[in-house]
């Protein structure tokens, strides 16, 4: 198969500096809600790279789980790699791909982790069975077989069984306050819109981009 003639040209929609909200998050709001009553597939899957302390990048997938107070928010365990990564170099950037509508959203920025509270109610609202696997698992840890995490999900299960399970220490929120916001619509071609939110204080500095 000859993949350098893979290609796809995109017609779908167009963006302009005139028709985008002059606040970021509102414009990343119509976009998401866009993606979700799309149908588009995992709309709020984003790929998350971060930098090691060998200054090495590394990229992951990732689930938005809210916009709040001036960030994006996800959840992870602190002590895996991503964790690792950041607690070392808080500079982190997201991707967002959206096929369906041709579009792709690109942030870059720094992590804060959230508050017990915050990271104590999402864990709280998550599904038994997940708060019992952030539980036991050593995430991005090497170990011997897939038996042995069954066999710690099966032990710690029986600890909680009609219980409230606890969120571990290791296990909460980052807030990903961003810096800069890209805002991509794939055009005929190749000539894409994109659309570049640069913080300014409490405001943004919009401008275009070259496709």
């Amino acid at each position: 198969m000859d993949v350098s003639q893979i290609r796809q040209e995109y017609t779908k929609r167009k963006l302009s500096k005139i028709s985008v909200k002059k606040n970021a998050f509102e414009q990343f709001d119509l976009w998401l809600e866009e993606a979700i009553t799309s149908s588009c597939h995992e709309p709020t899957a984003m790929i998350v790279s971060t930098v090691s302390p060998q200054n090495t990048p590394a990229s992951r997938v990732v689930l938005l789980k809210g916009v709040d107070d001036g960030s994006f928010v996800f959840y992870t365990n602190y002590s895996s790699r991503k964790g690792t990564h950041l607690s070392g170099n808080a500079s982190i950037a997201a991707l967002f791909f959206w096929p369906e509508l041709e579009r792709q959203v690109n942030i870059e920025g720094r992590v804060e982790k959230c508050t017990t509270q915050q990271s104590d109610a999402y864990f709280n609202s998550r599904p038994w069975k997940s708060r019992i696997g952030a539980i036991v698992s050593p995430q991005s840890k090497i170990i011997a077989s897939r038996t042995v995490i069954k066999k710690a999900f099966v032990l710690e299960a029986a600890k909680h069984l009609g219980e409230t399970v606890p969120r571990p220490e290791h296990w909460g929120g980052y807030r990903l306050v961003p810096e800069r916001i890209e805002f991509w619509q794939g055009r005929p071609s190749r000539l894409h819109d994109r659309i570049l939110y640069t913080r300014a204080g409490d405001a943004w500095n919009i401008d275009r981009l070259a496709p």
